[in-house]
């Protein structure tokens, strides 16, 4: 009976997928660019998402007159499969032809890149349905623009509205990738909301509010940093020196933040702990300095050859890893990026297409197809390599700056012994007791527990340290 059961879904997908390519080839042969829209869809549903990418492109820049509506509901359908940076690289002028709302996101996602954040808005001020699959996403981008526009009021409200919309659509949506899409994006509007009330200084608030995102969701470990220094803000050096300590749980050793070190070392200072300050300056030297040099010559040296970093990520997820510290701990956290996963997952599944096409007659669709399926990947594939450059670029300017202020931290530090020294006037109170649970400030749900080195995952982000003071 499985058997039975099990032929009878092959031979139905494999009917259903033949009708698919029989319709797209029906109006492929007539020629009419008008019904390309229609012509994706049919490739959509045999799963020939990159495919199809093309002929939506070709209909959007030889339309005058462009059918929304059929453009809305195949543009939604294609960016879950291959993402959005397929379409943001189409010019404005040709985007601006559409009022669909996907289209006006892609014109508004362009815009906040570019730094025009009030084009950004008007691009978003048009209503967009709660139920359309885009509501979420928009809001998260509207929100985003309004917080950089130093709108933190705004954006708080606009975050609680996507997280409303995100989970709605959460509840209601059964496709595994989409389903993945939206939970991320709500748990960035969840988090959204802390980070504008610490630009606000709302630090008290903040700490309470970050605390809405479980530590199950993806994006949770990015945001123990952030955690760690609005409670450098509240002064509360201990609680910032025990989330930081969380990032050494073996769990997290794909982590690349040199800034973790500089807060550590900050705190230390705050603290008037002058040794534990300039030795997390030294082991900062140990473990940056030889390897710096040659990480900026490493990706200099690459210029914009997008198929070589794309390959470094590929390498490193396969187990080949670079002699160069920072180089391979960074290509570790780029492999576990949500954004480059989107882009890369939906590379490989593009590759699948390849093999489909195979099984096809040889007519002029066939040729079509082979020519959008190349043109589409050859996208895709530098799409992810110019993600990688500038991740990698960016990690080069932390570390750059990470230097900078350790370097101004390792001077104050040895002003201050300094003048310990020559003046003999201690700035530390010689009666402090070190690591007492006396020290700890914590509320009536916080509760005492001796850590010994081991990292539980329950706990991890709950640290603490118990350190007092020296400073007079």
């Amino acid at each position: 009976m499985k058997n039975s059961c099990l032929l009878l879904f092959l031979l139905t997908f494999g009917m259903s997928a033949q009708a698919s390519i029989s319709g797209a080839r029906k109006i492929y042969q007539v020629g009419d660019k008008a019904r390309y829209p229609q012509m994706a869809a049919e490739l959509v549903q045999d799963r020939m998402y990159f495919s199809a990418i093309p002929f939506v492109k070709e209909y959007m820049a030889s339309s005058a007159k462009v059918n929304d509506a059929a453009l809305d509901k195949v543009l939604d359908e294609l960016i879950t499969q291959v993402g959005v940076k397929q379409f943001e690289v189409l010019p404005a002028n040709i985007l601006e032809r559409s009022n669909a709302p996907t289209i006006r996101y892609i014109l508004a996602k362009k815009a906040f890149r570019a730094g025009k954040y009030d084009q950004a808005l008007k691009y978003l001020d048009r209503k967009i349905e709660d139920w359309h699959p885009v509501k979420p996403f928009a809001l998260l981008l509207e929100a985003s623009t309004y917080a950089v526009s130093k709108k933190e009021d705004k954006a708080a409200g606009v975050f609680r509205e996507c997280i409303d919309v995100a989970d709605s659509q959460i509840k209601k949506e059964n496709n595994k990738e989409r389903l993945r899409q939206l939970k991320i994006t709500r748990d960035y509007c969840v988090v959204g909301i802390p980070r504008a009330q610490f630009a606000l200084q709302k630090y008290t608030d903040a700490y309470s509010t970050y605390l809405d995102l479980p530590k199950s969701s993806y994006i949770w470990p990015e945001i123990l940093f952030e955690e760690a220094w609005n409670s450098f803000y509240l002064k509360d050096y201990n609680r910032t020196l025990g989330k930081l300590v969380t990032y050494k749980a073996p769990v997290f050793n794909y982590t690349f933040n040199p800034e973790i070190e500089v807060l550590k070392a900050l705190s230390y200072m705050e603290l008037c702990l002058w040794d534990d300050s300039k030795k997390t300056v030294d082991d900062f030297y140990t473990n940056y300095e030889n390897d710096n040099v040659g990480f900026k010559k490493f990706i200099d040296s690459l210029g914009k050859d997008y198929r070589q970093y794309y390959l470094l990520v590929k390498d490193r997820a396969e187990g080949k890893y670079r002699e160069n510290k920072i180089l391979s701990t960074a290509l570790a956290q780029i492999g576990r990026d949500p954004a480059y996963l989107e882009l890369y997952n939906s590379f490989n599944n593009g590759r699948e297409e390849i093999e489909r096409l195979k099984n096809l007659p040889n007519d002029n669709l066939k040729t079509a197809l082979n020519e959008n399926l190349r043109e589409s990947l050859s996208l895709q594939r530098n799409l992810i390599g110019s993600y990688i450059r500038g991740q990698l670029q960016l990690n080069a300017a932390q570390v750059v700056r990470s230097f900078e202020d350790m370097s101004y931290i390792k001077l104050e530090v040895l002003s201050k012994k300094k003048t310990e020294l020559y003046d003999d006037v201690s700035l530390r109170d010689p009666h402090g007791k070190r690591g007492d649970v006396a020290h700890l400030r914590r509320t009536d749900k916080q509760y005492f527990w001796t850590f010994n080195g081991e990292f539980w995952a329950d706990e991890l982000g709950d640290y603490v340290f118990s350190l007092k003071s020296e400073c007079k």
